[in-house]
C-alpha cells in the first residue's frame, strides 16, 4: 500500500489528504499541486512572470501573442521580455542589439517604472495581507514566511499561497510563480522549476538528491569568476563540494567557503526580514555613442551624482563608501571602489570621489556605460561631519540644501549646478 500525498487544487483551494487521479473532483481543474511534505513547508519566494512584460501586455491586449521587450533603444539592455520572446533566446540584461538580431520582429517598449511601481506596491500589499513576514527582493519578488498562518488564516500554507497568486492575477491581470520549502535558498530555487505560473515545492526528504547534480552556479553569490575558482579545483556541482569539510572550504574561498558547505547541504539558517536594510543605492546611464575622453565621461557622471544623492536624502540614509561603475564597449564591466573617511550623501562628495577613479580607468578604452553608488550605508544623521580634511563640507552641504529647496518647489531643471550644464 503506497503512502498517501497530500494535494491542492490551484482553482478553487480543495485541499486533499491523497492526490486525486487526473483533475480536481470538485472544479476539474487540471492544476493540482502534490507534495509529501506540503503540511510542514512554510517559507516561500514569490516572482511575478515577465512582470515589465506582463504589465504592458496586461494595458494593450494588442500585444497578448507578440513578442516584447521592455528596454531601452539598440544601444541599451533588455530590460523584461515576455515569454515569447524567450522563444527566441531573449533573456534580461541582454544587450538590445543581440535581443533584436534574435528576434527582429519584437515590439520595444520603454520603461514605464511609474506603472510598474504602482503594480509592485499592490503585489506587497496582497502578500502583507497573508503574513507580515514579507522581504521585499525587488519590486515584483519577495520572500514570504508562513509559518503559524494555520492559526491566522485557517489554511496551509500552500492553499493561502495558492489564492494569493489567483488574487494578484484576478485583480493585476498579472501571473505569479511560487517556490515553496524549508529555507530561503530552496524556495528560491524552486520559484524558477515551473515558470510561467508555476507552483513547486523542494522538501527535506528530496533537497540532497535534488541538488547533488546541480551545477555550483545555482548557489547565490557563485558569480563567473567563483565558478571558475571552483572549477580550477575540480568543483562544478553540488555534490563536489560535499568531499570538502567546512573549514576546508573556508581556508580556500574565504566567508564565501561557509555558504558552499551549508547549502550544498540544502541548509540555510537565513531568516525572513521584512525590514532588511538597503545594501546600496546607485544610478546608471547607457550612452547614445561610444565615449573614451574622461572629461566627457566626468560631464555625464555628475547628473548620476545628483540622482543617487537625490535617493540618499530620501531614504534617510548616507554612504560609507563609493562605486564607479563603466562597461566598455565589448560590455567588460569594471568597478573600482573608495572608502570614505566619513558617509556622505552629497552628489559634490560622491563625484569627488569617483574623478581620481574614472580618471585612472579612462585610459583611451571606449565605454558604453557609466555608473556610480553608495554602499556601506549608514543613518543621514551621521552624514560629512565638518572636517579639517575638507573644510568645505559645509559649504557645499548648503549649496545642495538651498538647491534642494528651489527643485521642491520648481523642478528638477529648475537650477543646475555649472557641472551640470550641456555643452
Amino acid at each position: 500500500m503506497t503512502e498517501a500525498t497530500p494535494a491542492l487544487c490551484r482553482d478553487c483551494l480543495t485541499l486533499f489528504e491523497d492526490t486525486p487521479a487526473e483533475r480536481c473532483p470538485e472544479c476539474a481543474s487540471p492544476r493540482l499541486f502534490a507534495h509529501g511534505e506540503l503540511p510542514t513547508l512554510s517559507l516561500a519566494h514569490l516572482d511575478c512572470d515577465a512582470f515589465f512584460a506582463s504589465i504592458e501586455k496586461r494595458d494593450n491586449p494588442e500585444l497578448a501573442d507578440k513578442p516584447v521587450i521592455v528596454g531601452g533603444g539598440r544601444r541599451g539592455v533588455v530590460a523584461a521580455c515576455c515569454y515569447v520572446a524567450r522563444i527566441y533566446g531573449v533573456r534580461s540584461a541582454m544587450p538590445m542589439f543581440k535581443a533584436l538580431e534574435r528576434c527582429p520582429d519584437a515590439v520595444v517598449i520603454r520603461p514605464d517604472m511609474d506603472r510598474y511601481r504602482a503594480a509592485g506596491r499592490r503585489v506587497r500589499e496582497l502578500m502583507q495581507d497573508i503574513t507580515p513576514l514579507v522581504e521585499p527582493l525587488s519590486i515584483d519578488e519577495a520572500f514570504l514566511d508562513l509559518s503559524g498562518i494555520e492559526t491566522l488564516h485557517g489554511g496551509r500554507p500552500a492553499r493561502s499561497l495558492a489564492r494569493l497568486v489567483l488574487d494578484i492575477e484576478r485583480e493585476l491581470g498579472v501571473t505569479a510563480s511560487i517556490g515553496l520549502s524549508y529555507n530561503k535558498f530552496l524556495a528560491k530555487i524552486a520559484s524558477d522549476l515551473d515558470k510561467p505560473r508555476g507552483f513547486a515545492a523542494i522538501g527535506r526528504a528530496e533537497a540532497l538528491d535534488f541538488l547533488a547534480e546541480k551545477p555550483v552556479g545555482i548557489i547565490s553569490g557563485v558569480g563567473k569568476a567563483m565558478q571558475a575558482s571552483l572549477s580550477r579545483d575540480g568543483i562544478t556541482r553540488i555534490s563536489h563540494l560535499r568531499r570538502y569539510e567546512e573549514i576546508d572550504l573556508i581556508a580556500r574561498y574565504g566567508a564565501m567557503g561557509r555558504r558552499l558547505y551549508s547549502f550544498a547541504r540544502g541548509v540555510d539558517k537565513r531568516q525572513v526580514e521584512p525590514n532588511a536594510p538597503t545594501k546600496s543605492i546607485s544610478a546608471e546611464t547607457t550612452f547614445d555613442t561610444d565615449v573614451a575622453d574622461a572629461d566627457e565621461l566626468l560631464s555625464r557622471l555628475w547628473p548620476l551624482c545628483e540622482t543617487v544623492a537625490a535617493r540618499l536624502k530620501k531614504s534617510g540614509l548616507a554612504g560609507h563608501g563609493v562605486t564607479l561603475k563603466l562597461k566598455t564597449r565589448d560590455f567588460q564591466t569594471l568597478t573600482r571602489s573608495q572608502r570614505l573617511q566619513d558617509p556622505t550623501r552629497l552628489a559634490d562628495r560622491l563625484y569627488r570621489a569617483a574623478e581620481p577613479l574614472l580618471r585612472k580607468a579612462a585610459d583611451g578604452r571606449r565605454f558604453r556605460l557609466i555608473g556610480i553608488g553608495a554602499h556601506d550605508l549608514v543613518d543621514a544623521a551621521l552624514a560629512d561631519p565638518p572636517s579639517l580634511l575638507d573644510p568645505d563640507i559645509g559649504r557645499h552641504a548648503k549649496v545642495e540644501a538651498a538647491m534642494d529647496r528651489v527643485r521642491g518647489k520648481l523642478g528638477a531643471d529648475a537650477i543646475v549646478k555649472g557641472r551640470g550644464f550641456k555643452t
